[in-house]
């Protein structure tokens, strides 16, 4: 019997007792050195990782590393762990990255864990001052810190995003991927450095974050389902928004967006749904929910437009075919900037389904009289000042 209990014990103790396999970018195989570049060691780590059978942990430790792009692709035969603890610097002038929209790219991959105390700097000021993309369709591509595509099961925890040239974070087709103590940080001028941006993604987590960039702090795109946002804060920037949506021929349903317990401070919008007029096809944005959401000194705190049309770029006299459906705003409490603090504008031909303004409790610091405006839209209001409860109705 004993002998038995041995043998039953010895593989519990064997995975136990697993080991990862170290590939560390500064080791004499690999022959990384500080200030300098970095980008073939790390490649050639990554393809060693990649083909291990058995656990394998890819290390940067501290200190300050160049590195001119990077593409870590899958699938991989066992799950990664990749280690930062150092800075890696992207080039200032995007013309030496190797590749002009995406400085590192994870893909095709599951069981992934990309965590350390360390920094991925963009160092996107001189891309920043070039970047006119608000005004010129043919604008050139300006790289991204992080791309995630089809990368599932996995997770990213307590790294930096910093300065990036475009957005800090992109994740496009993935499932099931979390980001925990994740850290974004760019000046509130910087142009077009969205947070977070997912689209067509099922399962995202973004619990205990803390964003502050130039544009959304969490921006989503369609095709997003299952999306839970927690304990984020967010400022400065534009908040949280969901769209724009509607202004391609391609796009997919939003559904499942769940936002709790976060923080918006200094931001241009607090929470927002926006979708563009004259939209080629019909889709939906359906089952979206803010509660529990502190507003500090934030414009817009509570916005549905369905007449987005930044630089006058489209035509407002044709609706949005964006049906937006089963969307709540509750215990909505802190202070605005802008008068018009409740603003849901839906779609003329095309109103807002079951729309929820509950406990909500702003107070006006700037100038002017606390208001708000409805139109095509008949929420079902609890709780919420006469002045904040659609004081102006269409």
């Amino acid at each position: 019997m004993g002998h038995n209990l041995v043998m039953s014990i010895f593989p519990i103790f064997l995975l136990l007792s697993i080991a990862y396999a170290d590939f560390d970018v500064t080791s004499s195989k690999y022959g990384g050195k500080p200030n300098s570049d970095i980008s073939q060691p790390l490649a050639k780590a990554w393809s060693d990782a990649c083909a291990s059978t058995s656990p394998s942990r890819i290390i940067v430790p501290k200190g300050t590393f160049q590195l001119k792009g990077a593409s870590f692709k899958g699938p991989c035969k066992g799950p990664i762990e990749f280690q930062v603890d150092g800075t890696l610097q992207a080039p200032q002038d995007g013309a030496q990255l190797i590749k002009a929209d995406t400085w590192i790219e994870f893909a095709n991959l599951e069981r992934l864990t990309l965590m350390g105390t360390g920094t991925f700097d963009g160092q996107g000021q001189k891309a920043w001052k070039e970047n006119d993309c608000n005004k010129n369709p043919k604008c050139s591509s300006i790289a991204i810190n992080l791309r995630f595509n089809s990368v599932k099961h996995s997770l990213v925890k307590d790294v930096t995003s910093l300065n990036s040239k475009n957005f800090h974070v992109n994740v496009l087709g993935c499932e099931q991927l979390t980001f925990q103590h994740f850290t974004v940080k760019a000046p509130g001028d910087s142009i077009n450095t969205d947070g977070i941006h997912i689209g067509r993604s099922t399962g995202i987590n973004i619990t205990d974050t803390n964003i502050g960039t130039g544009d959304d702090c969490i921006s989503i795109g369609d095709g997003t389902k299952q999306l839970t946002i927690n304990k984020v804060t967010c400022g400065p920037g534009h908040g949280i928004s969901i769209g724009s949506l509607g202004r391609y021929n391609n796009e997919d349903h939003v559904t499942g967006i769940n936002v709790k317990d976060c923080t918006i401070s200094n931001t241009m919008n607090g929470v927002r749904i926006k979708t563009w007029p004259n939209s080629p096809i019909a889709t939906t944005a359906s089952d979206i929910h803010f509660e529990h959401i502190t507003m500090n000194n934030v414009g817009n705190p509570i916005l549905i437009d369905q007449e987005y049309c930044p630089y006058g770029q489209c035509n407002t006299q044709t609706p949005s075919k964006v049906k937006i459906s089963n969307v709540s705003f509750k215990n909505i409490r802190g202070t605005t900037t802008t008068a018009e603090a409740v603003k849901i504008v839906c779609a003329k031909g095309l109103p807002c389904d079951k729309v929820v303004l509950s406990d909500i409790d702003l107070k006006l610091t700037g100038k002017g009289t606390l208001t708000s405006q409805c139109a095509n839209v008949q929420p079902t209001i609890t709780q919420v000042p006469q002045a904040l409860a659609c004081a102006t109705k269409k």
